[in-house]
């Protein structure tokens, strides 16, 4: 059985940290936990900052506020600075490396950088960089069923864009795999 996790997910709106947090809720859904997915974003959605705390616990949650995560995962370099210093100890921060240089002096966490945009450009996926992330977070913090995640991909993605379920499931394996 999965772990309990208080993540936060952060980048600039328009990044897609929202929807790959409401993968991470969904998954605790399909597997019968206990859930909190608590988005915030700036005044202007897109180009403004977007974070949200998700919670996965088998245990009921006492407030959607992640203020220490043991899981982070930071688009931008913004999001990384700021979250990175609000990680516990022994958490997981994913974050893109082309977009971010880790210069703080945390020695108690575990920093996982990705190419995520370029990896997502190159397998012609255009914007899948979150998804890309959020399969790396996968494979570092197992925070559900693997098949349940792809079930969480289907339950996620609207019925406008169901096409596009295959590729976030090819995103997700081309995290678990960089």
């Amino acid at each position: 059985m999965a772990q309990d996790m208080q993540a936060v997910l952060a980048g600039f709106g328009g990044q897609g940290t929202l929807f790959a947090g409401k993968v991470i809720a969904y998954a605790g859904l399909i597997e019968d936990r206990h859930v909190s997915w608590f988005p915030s974003y700036g005044p202007e959605m897109r180009g403004g900052t977007a974070n949200c705390s998700v919670t996965l616990s088998d245990a009921p949650i006492g407030s959607p506020l992640v203020t220490e995560p043991d899981a982070v995962i930071a688009m931008n370099q913004p999001s990384y600075d700021r979250f990175v210093l609000e990680a516990k100890p022994g958490a997981v921060v994913v974050f893109d490396s082309d977009l971010v240089v880790p210069a703080d002096a945390r020695d108690d966490v575990r920093r996982v950088g990705i190419p995520a945009a370029k990896l997502a450009q190159d397998a012609e996926m255009g914007k899948l960089a979150n998804v890309v992330l959020l399969g790396k977070l996968w494979a570092e913090a197992r925070f559900c069923e693997r098949a349940t995640l792809d079930e969480a991909i289907r339950k996620c993605v609207p019925p406008s864009k169901a096409h596009l379920v295959e590729m976030n499931k090819q995103a997700l394996e081309i995290g678990m795999g960089a």
